[in-house]
């Protein structure tokens, strides 16, 4: 019988190491909220086009009324979403990454 680990327990090893445990936390505590705002935010968008028609119909400046603006709002929020969530990670979740990729490098699982 070999003292050798097998790579399912070494892969388990490092899921449960700190770094790891704490790139998973860091990754949940900017997704979750960040997905129920965005959600929220679109279900507000379908709800006022479904029932708040008369709202959603007043014009700002010529043709343009406010459901085009909250329409356009969405793209907006999807591209300001991508850039922070790339600030985000570049800050906080890739070094954390690296080390945990190190880490597995070290011990030698692949």
């Amino acid at each position: 019988m070999s003292t050798e680990t097998s790579p399912t327990e070494r892969y388990l090893a490092v899921q449960r190491s700190d770094d790891f445990v704490l790139l998973r936390r860091k990754v949940r505590r900017f997704i979750f909220p960040m997905t129920a705002a965005f959600f929220l935010w679109y279900a507000l968008y379908v709800l006022m086009s479904a029932y708040a028609r008369d709202f959603m119909s007043i014009k700002i400046v010529g043709n343009i009324n406010v459901a085009l603006v909250f329409g356009l709002l969405q793209f907006l929020s999807t591209f300001l979403i991508a850039w922070y969530y790339s600030r985000y990670a570049a800050r906080e979740l890739d070094p954390l990454a690296d080390k945990v990729a190190a880490d597995m490098e070290r011990e030698g699982v692949r």
